[in-house]
């Protein structure tokens, strides 16, 4: 097993991995900004060391410094987290080429995925359902009138290279179609580096249902069944769960059999999450693939009891996976709400002091987070301040147990949480129900606004 684990990443992830390393026996190196000196993570950890000033591309992005923390330190594995490099194969590439083990998938799986149209390429050789769109990308205003002649509106166009819901137009006729190809394109270049987009049908009222996927390099490939996430506003994600309360499970057997058909279409070694479009007829459709960790893995650790960190190390570490497809069952379930430092309606940024902070506890509560009584939230950098995780028999006792847990969550300072906002969507009859889509949350929040 690998001796020490430099951890390239901040916050409740970096404590996150550091507990697991500590849990099985492993030394760890925590990296950190200089906005970070008092962070969590630095004090967790059995070394850390400065990279950079607070700005990111100055830090937690800077590859030179954080391979300088690695061999000032004498690691033998870089686990990336999540955000940051977690999905940069240069970085992964950096990282094997320099003789240490990158915790993660192959650089080659992650550049396949990371391209939406390779991606769709490989799904479509797969037989993983795809929205019907353009099999390839689309380089003019003409050839995205010709996509759309056979389509229809409304379309959405995306950055091939694009994630966490930018670079992304969707339009609802013809008119409106050259400019939002402009606009796209010039987004995905200035912010990913490629101008390449794509086009598909825009699903109206979908459901976002993700698989997690878990490889290992011995030819063993499973799924621990799926997540709903489609409480989410900007395509940013507030509240998870799982199982999803909105498929059946023939659509649950189905869709998990095309999570685990994408991933072994790239021979995807590690976690991983492969994430589908779901209409209110049952029908599904890839949407792309994150070859990482996810925020909220710990609702699939919940129902499955199964440790997704310790997985990742493991199978970095040259190991099989220790249980098959059939080993892997599905108890009770569990729900996950982030608590921000931001505004509950307006979702401006609060960042600022926590002067108290006392997490909820009790059965069967878990609370991911990297803050404590006294600690300064740095306003350089992801809001997230905690994440509360319930787990429970059923659905309804879950949420239950959530309200109880939001309303023993105290959090006192010159910061504002959206705390409120869980309190409000957990008593929601239409959420307590599962009835609701992508865009539930918002269209809610405008009632309540107006």
């Amino acid at each position: 097993m690998f001796h020490k684990i430099l951890i390239a990443n901040r916050g409740e992830i970096a404590v996150r991995i550091i507990r697991a390393c500590k849990e099985m026996g492993i030394g760890t190196v925590a990296v950190y900004s200089e906005a970070d000196k008092d962070a969590m993570h630095t004090r967790l950890a059995d070394e850390s060391i400065c990279i950079g000033p607070a700005v990111s591309t100055k830090s937690y992005l800077n590859i030179p410094a954080i391979m300088t923390a690695a061999s000032l330190t004498d690691v033998s594995a870089i686990h990336p987290g999540y955000g940051f490099l977690a999905e940069n194969a240069e970085f992964a590439e950096i990282v094997i080429a320099s003789g240490y083990t990158w915790i993660g998938p192959s650089p080659k799986s992650m550049r396949i995925m990371g391209d939406k149209v390779r991606a769709k390429q490989k799904m479509r050789e797969a037989g993983v359902p795809l929205v019907y769109g353009s099999e390839g990308a689309v380089r003019s205003v003409e050839e995205a009138k010709e996509v759309a002649k056979l389509a229809g509106f409304p379309l959405i166009i995306k950055a091939a290279a694009g994630g966490g819901g930018r670079g992304m137009k969707i339009v609802h006729s013809e008119p409106s179609l050259p400019n939002a190809f402009s606009l796209c394109q010039s987004e995905a270049g200035i912010v990913f580096g490629d101008e390449t987009v794509f086009i598909e049908q825009f699903l109206e009222e979908p459901r976002h249902i993700e698989v997690q996927v878990l490889g290992d390099g011995h030819g063993n490939l499973v799924h621990l069944f799926e997540r709903e996430c489609s409480i989410q506003r900007n395509n940013q994600k507030v509240l998870e769960e799982a199982p999803s309360p909105s498929i059946s499970e023939e659509t649950r057997q189905a869709i998990c059999a095309a999570g685990v058909a994408a991933a072994k279409a790239v021979n995807y070694e590690g976690a991983g999450t492969i994430e589908f479009l779901l209409n209110p007829d049952q029908s599904f459709y890839f949407m792309e693939m994150n070859t990482r960790i996810q925020v909220e893995h710990p609702v699939t650790e919940w129902i499955t009891g199964v440790d997704l960190i310790e997985w990742q190390i493991r199978v970095a570490n040259g190991e099989k996976l220790a249980f098959t497809q059939e080993d892997i069952k599905m108890k009770g379930h569990a729900i996950e709400c982030r608590i921000n430092a931001e505004h509950p309606f307006k979702f401006t940024p609060s960042p600022g002091k926590i002067d108290l902070y006392h997490a909820p506890g009790g059965r069967s509560v878990r609370v991911d987070s990297a803050v404590y009584s006294g600690y300064s939230i740095p306003p350089h950098y992801d809001s997230m301040i905690a994440k509360i995780i319930t787990h429970a028999r059923d659905r309804k006792k879950c949420i239950r147990r959530m309200q109880r847990a939001i309303d023993e969550l105290a959090i006192i300072g010159t910061i504002t949480t959206n705390q409120e906002l869980h309190k409000r969507l957990l008593a929601n009859p239409a959420f307590q129900a599962g009835d609701f889509n992508i865009h539930f949350l918002e269209n809610w929040l405008k009632q309540m606004i107006h």
